[in-house]
């Protein structure tokens, strides 16, 4: 199964990822995009002497190059791994049902445009919520609307800060994502 990577920011969950596949010989991560050249997942890539391509949103937009990209690798799941940027309906048609996205909040609470990483922990806080987690699901033309493939729960305490409900997602985040990963190679 050939896998692409986009990440916008630090590349936390792509180095997890390249990490947990690296060696596997039914799981190949194909390349790496991303819209930041920032990103750490360029530092990840580089590392794992994995093909990279930055682009910009504008080039997403415009989806033929990276379409072609993604069909010349023969990629069969592109995996979002804090990727920030809606990708357009062109792009979602061409690879429907092999598109799949993370989000640190048990969707739909906490889901939709301008809801990524502190902005939703910082709202769960604030609303007193018992649980949060992360799910993984389908991407389809709205933000975090696609088909849910699973939730993982946790239990927020009473003395929760920002800094310890983060770290809690994010290691709920590596240990999930390359199982989640893993079962369409069974598909």
């Amino acid at each position: 199964m050939n896998i692409a990577l986009f990440a916008s920011g630090k590349g936390t969950n792509v180095k997890n990822i390249l990490h947990y596949f690296k060696g596997n010989k039914t799981v190949n991560i194909a390349f790496i995009g991303t819209n930041n050249s920032q990103s750490g997942a360029i530092f990840h890539a580089k590392s794992y002497q994995i093909p990279y391509l930055i682009f910009q949103k504008e080039d997403l937009n415009n989806s033929d190059k990276i379409i072609k990209k993604l069909n010349q690798d023969n990629i069969d799941l592109l995996v979002l791994a804090g990727f920030l940027l809606k990708l357009p309906a062109l792009f979602i048609h061409n690879f429907k049902g092999n598109i799949i996205n993370i989000h640190p909040s048990l969707l739909p609470k906490y889901g939709g445009k301008g809801m990524y990483g502190d902005h939703i922990h910082k709202e769960v806080l604030k609303n007193k919520e018992k649980y949060t987690g992360i799910t993984f699901h389908y991407v389809n033309e709205n933000y975090d609307e696609g088909k849910i493939i699973s939730q993982h729960p946790i239990l927020i305490s009473d003395s929760e800060t920002l800094s310890t409900l983060k770290e809690k997602i994010s290691q709920l985040e590596l240990l999930n994502y390359p199982i989640i990963i893993s079962s369409f190679k069974d598909e």
